[in-house]
């Protein structure tokens, strides 16, 4: 597998081994923690701090009532796909005000996850309008909180107002093979979509 831009530096002697980064971004409380934390095969590198009154008026935590904790600059995980292909996982946080750190995380990245709560939808409109800005690839996972899917892909995709192209898949950000899932999905589709522009007339 090859992308351009990712890192190759971590290459074993016995073979070629391709990295590439991958950005978990969404809402505030949506699951980006949950979900990098269920899928790295090594222990994250989270930075959550325990909510204080700080964030009172500024974080709304009404759908999220269980939520004392919160990201403050990023999550990291790392997961092997295949013996060919490591992914880099780097979590946003979902706050407004940390938005400035956007740039830099996800500067050389192939491609984003948007994680939705359809509880709270238009808490990702942001991160939907900030990739498409960059026309960075991206696909939406639909968390499905207990266990339960609410909505039909269709319907959330409707709402988002996003293209056909773009996929819209459900997952639970507890669950590693589901997580993984997610991952594969987003890395066939940035494929599909180089091969796609390779072979498009000038």
């Amino acid at each position: 597998m090859d992308f351009a831009g990712s890192d190759t530096s971590h290459r074993p002697v016995t073979g070629r081994v391709t990295s590439a980064k991958i950005v978990i971004a969404g809402g505030f409380g949506v699951g980006k923690t949950t979900l990098v934390g269920s899928v790295s095969e090594i222990t994250p590198l989270t930075t959550e701090a325990i909510m204080t009154s700080a964030g009172v008026g500024v974080d709304d935590t009404r759908q999220v009532p269980g939520k004392t904790t919160t990201t403050v600059a990023m999550d990291f995980g790392r997961i092997t796909i295949d013996r060919d292909l490591i992914l880099y996982l780097f979590g946003t946080p979902g706050q407004t005000r940390f938005w400035f750190m956007w740039d830099e995380l996800v500067r050389g990245a192939i491609g984003a996850v948007v994680l939705v709560d359809t509880r709270r939808l238009a808490d990702c409109f942001a991160a939907i309008d900030f990739f498409e800005h960059r026309r960075l690839p991206y696909l939406v996972a639909i968390n499905c909180f207990d266990g339960m899917q609410y909505h039909d892909p269709q319907d959330v995709r409707d709402a988002l107002a996003i293209s056909s192209d773009v996929p819209v898949i459900s997952c639970d950000a507890r669950n590693r093979e589901s997580t993984k899932h997610v991952l594969i999905s987003l890395v066939e589709y940035v494929l599909t979509m180089r091969r796609s522009r390779a072979v498009a007339p000038a």
